[in-house]
């Protein structure tokens, strides 16, 4: 049974080969790399959406590097101990699948079957999480308009996507487990030391959102000894200073073969509230 929905009618979808169908006959592709387009024309704003073939090349290549492992294994102990077999999990923002993978590994491991899918803007991005996750399902999608049913996720993962409030409290059960990662003051400072004149620390938050229950807060800190130029430069392009950051920032990048750069996250961990 497919989590996704129909994005005109609201109607389930059922997988039917290559294709996912409603019964209101709306009829969807699966594409040759195994995710589908559910995002209507009147919801796209760009003519590509989402993050273009070399930024997700280079997340890729870095992630495969282990530098985030840590985060990657934190997401799957939670994931485990909060889950519950046979539950529903929703990736609003999946990527190229690197936090997917590891998630729907671990709750192989520990014996817990569930539902999985991951949505995201980027084309590029989806192609690699489907072929990494071959048992999950992807669609291009906004996380603004899920194409998901009303309670019907157990558990939704935003890592570094857009905070959409109203959609996850639609999609999430009462009781279910949001999991949203965000930057910790020192993250990536000494990479933001070399870009720019007046680095700045990230603010340290901890908002209370309607409609959730703060359940805690996981840290993740380490340092990257990162003595490579390309894993440098991949670490730059799939972060959103590769937009805003002056040439003489972006040379003097290039110029290192090696950095020492601190990895800093905070896991902030929510429950639907049942009213």
């Amino acid at each position: 049974m497919s989590l996704f929905l129909c994005p005109i009618c609201a109607a389930p979808l059922t997988r039917e080969g290559q294709a996912y169908r409603c019964p209101n006959r709306h009829s969807y592709d699966v594409a040759r790399e195994g995710y589908v387009h559910l995002l209507p024309a009147n919801q796209k704003h760009s003519k590509h959406p989402g993050d273009d073939r070399e930024m997700a090349a280079a997340r890729t290549r870095f992630l495969d590097g282990g530098w985030y492992a840590p985060l990657r294994d934190a997401l799957c102990a939670l994931a485990a101990e909060r889950l519950a077999p046979g539950g529903a999990l929703l990736d609003a923002g999946c990527g190229e699948g690197y936090y997917t993978q590891g998630i729907f590994s671990a709750l192989q491991n520990a014996g817990k079957s569930c539902s999985l899918a991951g949505v995201d803007l980027s084309k590029a991005a989806l192609k690699k999480a489907a072929r990494r996750v071959p048992g999950a399902e992807f669609a291009v999608a906004s996380v603004y308009r899920l194409p998901v049913g009303d309670g019907a996720v157990d558990l939704l993962l935003d890592c570094f996507a857009p905070l959409a409030l109203e959609e996850y409290r639609r999609v999430l059960r009462p009781g279910g487990v949001f999991l949203y990662v965000v930057p910790a003051p020192r993250h990536l400072l000494e990479l933001k030391e070399i870009l720019y004149d007046r680095p700045y620390e990230n603010p340290e938050e901890a908002v209370a959102y309607p409609g959730f229950d703060y359940l805690d807060i996981v840290p993740v800190t380490g340092t990257m000894a990162i003595r490579d130029s390309q894993s440098l430069l991949d670490l730059f392009r799939m972060t959103p200073y590769a937009w805003k950051t002056p040439r003489a920032g972006v040379e003097r990048l290039a110029a290192l073969g090696r950095l020492d750069v601190t990895m800093d996250f905070r896991i902030h961990v929510f429950a639907r509230q049942s009213r």
